[in-house]
C-alpha cells in the first residue's frame, strides 16, 4: 500500500508540472495571438513592426517564463524582425545590442500607463 501512495504522490507531483508547463505554454499562444489581435476584420497592430514591439512588451511584462523574461522577449524580438526579413536594412542590422538592452529594459521597467509612449519609442527605431 505505501509503495502504490508514493507512485500516486509522483505521478501528482508530475501532472502538477505537466499543467504548470501547459499553462506557461498557453500563455505563450495567447500573447503570440494579442500581437495578430483583428477587431472588425482589422488587425489591431496595422504594421509587422507594430506587432513585433508589442509582442516584445506582452513577453517583457507578462512574465510567461519563470526566469528570463526580459532575455527570451529580446531573442523572440529579435527572431520576428528575422522573420519577417526586417531585420536588416542596407546589409546592417536594424537594432543594434545595446538599443535592444535598452529598449528591452524599459519595457520592464515603465508604467504600464507609458505603453502607447515606448511601443512609439521602439517603432521609430524600426521604421
Amino acid at each position: 500500500m505505501k509503495l502504490c501512495g508514493l507512485m500516486l504522490i509522483k505521478w501528482e507531483n508530475y501532472l502538477i508540472e505537466i499543467l504548470r508547463k501547459l499553462e506557461k505554454t498557453v500563455k505563450l499562444l495567447d500573447i503570440t495571438n494579442r500581437a495578430y489581435d483583428r477587431i472588425d476584420g482589422n488587425d489591431v497592430y496595422q504594421s509587422v513592426e507594430e506587432k513585433t514591439t508589442n509582442f516584445l512588451y506582452f513577453i517583457v511584462k507578462n512574465h510567461v517564463f519563470i526566469d528570463g523574461n526580459k532575455r527570451i522577449g529580446a531573442c523572440l524580438f529579435i527572431f520576428f524582425l528575422s522573420f519577417y526579413d526586417i531585420l536588416y536594412k542596407d546589409n546592417s542590422s536594424i537594432i543594434g545590442s545595446m538599443l535592444l538592452t535598452t529598449l528591452t529594459l524599459l519595457n520592464a521597467q515603465l508604467n504600464p500607463k507609458e505603453k502607447d509612449i515606448l511601443i512609439s519609442l521602439t517603432m521609430n527605431f524600426l521604421t
